[in-house]
């Protein structure tokens, strides 16, 4: 088995919860009880639990933004991603950083995008086409 992740946070309401990660991302539900569910976060568990969301600020600088500290991300295949990117675009979500090109021509070059669940979780996904960038310098 290849490792995945685990990562529980605060929601404020598990309904909303249900129909960002499940309906609009296509996450998977798992496990829930009346105060926590479960998803299969693109290969990794993430855990929802009903409560006061962590706090966050935008002190990230990354290249010319300031992204949002804390974050969860995920990094998918470029096919993936284009695919997301369409989807969440289509949908109207209100981007912290729209889906765009870092690094371009550098090692590490990636696409990413910004935004946020219903509770003000911020969430990134990047897009690779060359997974080898990954953790290039």
């Amino acid at each position: 088995m290849q490792s995945c992740f685990h990562l529980a946070y605060h929601v404020t309401d598990l309904d909303e919860a249900r129909a960002f990660y499940g309906g609009l991302l296509g996450c998977s539900e798992g496990r829930s009880t009346d105060t926590w569910v479960d998803f299969d976060f693109f290969g990794h568990q993430i855990s929802l639990h009903r409560g006061t969301p962590f706090e966050t600020t935008n002190t990230g600088k990354v290249g010319d933004h300031m992204v949002p500290m804390p974050h969860l991300g995920v990094i998918l295949d470029m096919e993936s991603w284009t695919a997301l990117a369409e989807k969440l675009e289509l949908a109207g979500v209100d981007f912290v950083i729209p889906p765009t090109v870092r690094f371009k021509g550098e090692p590490g070059e990636q696409s990413t995008m910004f935004f946020r669940d219903p509770s003000g979780n911020p969430i990134e996904v990047k897009g690779f086409a060359d997974t080898s960038g990954i953790f290039a310098s």
